[in-house]
């Protein structure tokens, strides 16, 4: 069974969710976010996640710092995250556990949920993104041939290899979700790629960014190439 056989609608997705503050990472419905769980707060959510709806919230912090995944429960998150389901799982022999989570669909906040434990949890809302449960909404409106076209430019500004083949092949859904969420880029940008109101527009701003930095002639830290 699929993802999207088990969830067609807002009202599949559980209306609570554990989250992961994590700066830099977003979550995107089909593409896949690989983590090394090692603090114990995330062990211990991973857990309880494990016996559960094996869903969990991916959302950035929402204030500046350089720590990737904040201390404590006050520091504020941003509105917008992404629900996805752990979809791969395996111990390590150091302690750390290896998962993958594939995405969902993304989700509003609307408040803190108290939970007991270490880490936190969030009471959310799907309904302003519906349509990401719908597989492939809005992949007739993709410039696909500007998508490829920025994307080589781009691979071979960095001397980054790829197999075109797959590239190819990839419906342009996964493609672009895959894209924004594996690119480089600094927590502001990935937050508006994980915000576009449709794929379309997600498409695009991932192009322009891959434009920009082509345009400077900078990496995606700013960096000179």
């Amino acid at each position: 069974m699929t993802l999207s056989d088990l969830y067609r609608h807002p009202a599949d997705l559980p209306p609570r969710l554990p989250v992961f503050p994590l700066r830099g990472a977003i979550l995107l419905p089909g593409a896949t976010l690989p983590l090394n769980i090692f603090e114990p707060r995330y062990l211990e959510m991973i857990d309880d996640v494990m016996s559960g709806a094996r869903m969990i919230g991916i959302v950035q912090p929402a204030s500046d710092g350089d720590e990737e995944s904040p201390l404590g429960k006050a520091v504020a998150l941003r509105r917008i995250g992404g629900a996805g389901r752990v979809t791969s799982y395996q111990e390590l022999d150091d302690g750390r556990v290896a998962i993958s989570i594939t995405g969902v669909s993304r989700f509003e906040i609307v408040g803190e949920a108290e939970t007991g434990k270490a880490y936190r949890a969030a009471t959310v809302s799907y309904d302003c993104f519906a349509g990401d449960l719908t597989r492939g909404l809005g992949e007739e409106q993709i410039d696909r041939e500007r998508l490829t076209r920025a994307l080589k430019s781009y691979l071979h500004r960095n001397n980054l290899k790829t197999d075109w083949s797959v590239i190819d092949r990839a419906p342009s859904e996964f493609l672009i979700n895959a894209l924004s969420v594996m690119c480089p880029y600094g927590p502001e940008e990935k937050q508006a790629l994980l915000e576009a109101r449709d794929l379309k527009t997600r498409a695009d701003v991932l192009v322009a960014l891959a434009e920009m930095e082509l345009a400077t002639g900078s990496g995606p830290d700013g960096t000179l190439q």
